[in-house]
């Protein structure tokens, strides 16, 4: 024992001193403080890229106001920037944007969550493996590829038989979710009840549950099957393929989320007598509610964003459809009337055509930065109400 305290001390007199000498000291304070420049540095190119696109597109807007004023601009659904009384009217295509994300987010959002929870807390991890990479992969096909798709062959057959198609669609897309929404409510219905009790009075909601969403969807069915539809290009096509577009967004974010919940929470909830049910509904999607906020968000910027598709097969047609939630006839978005006539009013550069476009632009990322914001809002909420 004695012979190895004092190979230690030994060991101890040999190492160099700890303390840096006083040059040292000076030298690896400028370096942290050059590394922590440049890391400051690339990380605020982002937002120094968005500043300078904030700036150059106002820069480009501003003069519209000056020429024509803004009460037309967001008033008026007479879009005419190339007749001798040129008349911009914009509303139309403001109702045209809300109108297709609106769509979108009906089609994501409910299937994105659902797809989301089935593979997080439900399909088997060997399944999972394989089928988020196969979601994964429609978000690298190219929106041209959509577009074409969506013209070629969906306006064709949304004209030509449209409302039977609808109609099976009901029951395609309805039936699942119907199963899925009543043994949810059924779960949580009878969550305080005894067990034999809780079985009967689970199977008689099950029932009467069953019985009422098998006569919904039947009317929604035969109401749509009837429908006639004048044109296959308007927003139900484009919503449609937008929110194909936006599902792999939904779905991936939303899975993340789901997947960084402790699995202390779910085990809780079970040794606590929770169901399935109720272990998702009151523990795993409020404690993830933050990332499937931003997961939506994400969703809603890629449909508001897109052009192409809505570009080739929307109908193009500025006008507000009657009543405004029929999905049934053509509209025309604030980004296809950018990226279509921004090749004609680029030859009279100056002109009121040429600046109300950049007013579009800048009311697109207007939008944007305030979706940004409130999601920003609404997750530091959350954190603060759940102690995060």
């Amino acid at each position: 024992m004695t012979e190895n305290v004092k190979t230690m001390n030994e060991m101890r007199r040999d190492m160099p001193p700890l303390l840096l000498s006083h040059s040292a000291r000076r030298r690896q304070r400028i370096a942290a403080a050059v590394g922590n420049g440049f890391l400051l540095a690339v990380t605020s190119l982002s937002a120094l890229a968005v500043l300078f696109i904030f700036y150059f597109i106002a820069r480009d807007a501003w003069p519209f106001f000056r020429l024509e004023g803004v009460r037309e601009f967001f008033t008026s659904v007479r879009w005419y920037p190339s007749a001798d009384h040129a008349e911009f009217g914009a509303l139309a295509m403001f109702v045209g944007s809300g109108l297709v994300t609106l769509g979108a987010i009906l089609v994501a959002v409910p299937l994105g969550v659902a797809a989301a929870v089935c593979l997080s807390d439900v399909l088997p991890f060997s399944v999972r493996q394989v089928v988020k990479p196969v979601i994964e992969i429609l978000a690298a096909i190219p929106s041209v590829a959509y577009g074409f798709f969506a013209l070629v062959v969906l306006a064709p057959l949304l004209q030509e038989s449209g409302g039977p198609i609808l109609g099976v669609a009901v029951w395609i897309v309805g039936a699942p979710l119907a199963a899925l929404a009543i043994v949810v409510v059924a779960d949580l219905a009878t969550d305080r009840l005894r067990d034999r009790t809780r079985t009967r009075v689970r199977w008689l909601i099950v029932g009467l549950l069953g019985v009422g969403a098998f006569a919904a969807l039947a009317f929604a069915g035969k109401a749509l099957g009837g429908l006639q539809i004048a044109s296959g290009a308007n927003a139900l096509n484009v919503s449609i393929i937008l929110g194909i577009m936006a599902l792999p967004t939904v779905v991936s974010v939303s899975e993340d989320a789901l997947q960084a919940v402790e699995r202390g929470l779910r085990e809780g909830s079970y040794a606590l007598g929770a169901t399935r049910a109720e272990t998702l509904v009151k523990t795993v999607l409020p404690a993830a509610g933050s990332g499937i906020l931003a997961a939506v968000i994400l969703g809603v910027m890629r449909a508001i964003g897109e052009t192409m598709v809505v570009w080739m097969a929307s109908g193009n047609a500025a006008q507000i459809p009657s009543p405004w939630y029929n999905f049934l006839e053509p509209v025309r978005t604030l980004t296809a009337t950018i990226a279509g006539d921004m090749g004609e009013a680029d030859h009279v550069t100056g002109s009121a055509r040429y600046h109300v476009l950049f007013l579009m632009a800048l009311c697109l990322l207007v939008f944007s930065l305030l979706c940004n914001l409130s999601s920003e809002w609404v997750i530091r909420r959350t954190r603060k109400k759940t102690g995060g």
